[in-house]
């Protein structure tokens, strides 16, 4: 028994099993699962964890992609911490729970006309202390910026269980030992990590943020993006904004590459609240359902750009605008949204690939291990070719999409776990596009969070004095190594690709374990409580 844990702790196997996956591709079976039912519950569970020298997985819903929600620990499932106080209107701020759902709390703040503006895809089920835990973005980011620019105040849960609230532009609480040991190295920290950066990338949750804690000295940039390696985050304050008076989108297509960055840059001059690419490769996988009523033979890439306005008529005049910047940009063909209904019809596009993904068969998988690079804007183009050409020597399909406007790419290989070779490949092309990367100043971690897929692989992306501060921010804040570790400093011997869940090798999981988590990747129901799956998946 941990002493005065209150919460849900199980280490039998089925509880064990439906904790071992996310949405990556690995699996990895955890020592046990506590669910915390109050913040007493994370006080107790991080003192024993300190006291037993006991590794703790913190988690949402389960929808990150790095691997940095599963591990070899016990997993502390935080979803049921999900309060989300009255939006505070005037202040433009909500008080929520780490377990608080992002489209929930954008909700709450639509009611007073404001927006919680970072919208990863994941929003209806991805959980703010996931969105904190990766400074998550999503399309609009463009615009906005991603997660930490939004976070006012975090509640954390220190390494020996003390508890401390931490606002930016006021001086740290006193008497936090983790706190104390910051200050003792904060000069070194901020002296040495202006540097720390990929220069022109502009979405980035790889690493620690050396870069903006060196420019501002709030320890909260240090643990947004810090994956639950720093402290265990039991509460957050966000700022809000004015939601827009109207929107308006436009499709363009375009018949090279290299229009399509031209014009994603106008886009992102002209002020484009969000810029996504469609590359060659997720038309082709759309046109299977002939999903491409707006996109002519031959179009290579398709932007599909949304603006606001004051009201519907400057939110019209902004979308002409750029429409214009499209076809200088040499635009084949440009496709005008001016209403939501219309604006809807043309964002379908964006998920028109979805249903073939997901019904590939058994042994076709749609694996996401290299999906989160970007690379400075003007290297846009020469990335997507380079995916493709990884893709075509290895003779593996794959879908390729992103947002133009910060030159952010997803990529999907599509693997075949039936043919011989089929992990060969899978690391032959993480090392290959990690390479590529590399080559054109990027990095492999923009908005999904370095989880341990690609905390091995940092130190192709990031220089040795990046990796020691690292290792220093890591030292300072849990020098016991009880929260996550093995995400953002590596472990020895530590290899990005494990065990993957898709491996027909792999020794089966319960069948009540394998059908809860195959209602979690049908559905998409990643906001289900794993335990509830399990006595009742249905």
């Amino acid at each position: 028994m941990i002493s005065g844990f209150n919460g849900v702790f199980r280490d039998d196997a089925d509880a064990r099993a439906v904790y071992a996956e996310a949405a990556g591709i690995a699996r990895i079976l955890p020592r046990a699962v506590a669910v915390p039912s109050s913040i007493g519950d994370v006080v107790a569970l991080v003192r024993w964890a300190a006291a037993t020298r006991t590794p703790l997985v913190p988690r949402g819903s389960g929808s990150s992609m790095g691997s940095g929600a599963i591990g070899d620990g016990v997993i502390v499932d935080l979803s049921r911490l999900d309060t989300t106080d009255a939006v505070d209107a005037s202040a433009q701020r909500v008080r929520v729970g780490p377990g608080a759902r992002r489209d929930q709390i954008d909700d709450a703040a639509h009611e007073h006309g404001l927006r919680f503006p970072p919208d990863p895809s994941s929003g209806p089920f991805c959980t703010i202390g996931g969105m904190i835990s990766t400074n998550a973005s999503g399309p609009h980011t463009l615009k906005y910026g991603a997660t930490r620019a939004w976070v006012t105040a975090l509640d954390c849960v220190f390494d020996d269980g003390s508890r401390a609230t931490l606002r930016r532009g006021q001086p740290l609480p006193e008497g936090i030992p983790a706190l104390e040991r910051l200050r003792a190295v904060s000069d070194t920290l901020r002296a040495r990590g202006r540097a720390i950066e990929h220069a022109g990338v502009m979405k980035e949750s790889s690493g620690y943020a050396l870069r903006a804690y060196a420019e501002h000295g709030d320890a909260i940039d240090l643990l947004v993006g810090s994956e639950g390696t720093l402290a265990l985050i039991v509460g957050a304050e966000l700022a809000l904004t004015e939601a827009p008076g109207a929107t308006s989108s436009l499709l363009g297509a375009f018949a090279s590459l290299e229009d399509a960055v031209e014009a994603a840059v106008q886009a992102r001059a002209a002020g484009a609240a969000a810029c996504e690419l469609l590359d060659r490769t997720y038309l082709d996988i759309a046109a299977q359902r002939d999903a491409l009523p707006h996109v002519p033979l031959g179009t290579e890439a398709v932007l599909l750009a949304e603006v606001e306005g004051r009201d519907a008529h400057d939110a019209t005049a902004r979308a002409e605008i750029l429409a214009e910047r499209f076809r200088a940009a040499r635009a084949t063909h440009v496709v005008l949204a001016l209403t939501p209904v219309d604006e809807v019809a043309v964002w379908e596009l964006r998920h028109a690939a979805s249903p073939t993904l997901a019904a590939l068969g058994p042994t076709m998988r749609s694996m996401q291990f290299i999906e989160d690079g970007a690379v400075p804007p003007a290297r846009l183009a020469d990335y997507v070719r380079g995916i493709r050409r990884i893709l075509r020597e290895r003779e593996v399909t794959g879908v390729i999409f992103g947002h133009a406007g910060d030159a952010h790419v997803h990529v999907n290989p599509l693997i075949d776990t039936s043919r011989p070779g089929w992990r060969d490949d899978v690391t032959g092309i993480f090392a290959d596009a990690l390479a590529l990367t590399a080559g054109l100043g990027g990095t492999m971690t923009a908005e999904h969070g370095d989880g341990r897929l690609r905390t091995p692989a940092l130190g192709a992306v990031w220089p040795a004095e990046a990796l020691a501060l690292f290792a220093l921010v890591k030292e300072t804040f849990d020098p016991l190594g009880i929260f996550n570790p093995g995400v953002k400093v590596p472990r020895a011997g530590q290899e990005p690709i494990g065990a993957i869940k898709y491996d027909p090798a792999l020794a089966p999981l319960s069948a009540a374990a394998a059908a809860a988590l195959d209602i979690v990747a049908r559905d998409r129901a990643y906001h289900r409580y794993r335990l509830d799956l399990l006595s009742s998946p249905s």
